[in-house]
């Protein structure tokens, strides 16, 4: 049984993990493989995205399983969340901040992790009684150190940075205390995907899950 968080305090950690793949699928067919992998690489949860015609049909066959939480990203409208959600996204994530959408999940009671890029965003997601965002896109907005000066102001926010985030600069993310979890496309690369590619997949899960562990935390 899973139990949602909208709010995390210090020394929490969410059903979500620390390390969040970002999936665009362009064949759901692909969806039941992928989750095999990931779970074999060692993560919980994972992020489908509704960028291709796929998504919906790609949320449907993960969110059947009992070992993966699947939820909705890029979801742009009410009407997307609703969608999303009969498909059986447990959590749903937008770009921006979409009042219309957080709406719909909080009335489903499903939590909804809103993007924001700027302070007045963040400022927009408390008054509508959310504590964690996501950052995006990360790198393109300065990174860990962005977070790090928005984190001083809104000391009760949790950060979800996405966006050219790499292997190689995750740890610097992990490091600041107000990062909840990393989005992690590298680690579900389309083209990985597009060849079917699923024990390079597992490695790339088990390389961050074994990032986190080296920063002292659970993936």
């Amino acid at each position: 049984m899973v139990t949602y968080v909208t709010d995390v305090h210090d020394g929490e950690r969410p059903w979500i993990g620390r390390v969040l793949p970002v999936v665009v699928l362009e064949d759901a067919r692909h969806a039941g493989a992928l989750g095999d992998a990931l779970v074999k690489g060692g993560l919980t949860a994972a992020e489908v995205t509704l960028r291709t015609a796929a998504g919906l049909d790609a949320i449907k066959t993960l969110a059947a399983r009992s070992d993966l939480v699947v939820g909705a990203g890029t979801v742009l409208s009410a009407g997307q969340a609703e969608q999303a959600l009969a498909a059986g996204a447990r959590f749903v994530v937008t770009p921006g901040f979409a009042p219309a959408v957080v709406r719909v999940c909080q009335e489903a009671g499903v939590p909804v992790f809103p993007g924001v890029a700027t302070a007045t965003e963040i400022q927009m997601a408390l008054d509508a009684g959310l504590e964690i965002v996501k950052f995006f896109p990360a790198r393109q907005l300065g990174g860990a150190e962005m977070i790090k000066a928005l984190a001083a102001p809104f000391r009760g926010v949790r950060f979800i940075p996405t966006g050219g985030i790499t292997p190689a600069v995750m740890p610097e993310y992990l490091a600041v205390p107000a990062v909840l979890a990393v989005g992690a496309s590298w680690i579900v690369a389309a083209d990985l995907i597009a060849g079917e590619r699923w024990d390079e997949i597992t490695s790339r899960t088990e390389a961050a899950v074994a990032a986190v562990a080296a920063a002292g935390g659970a993936a």
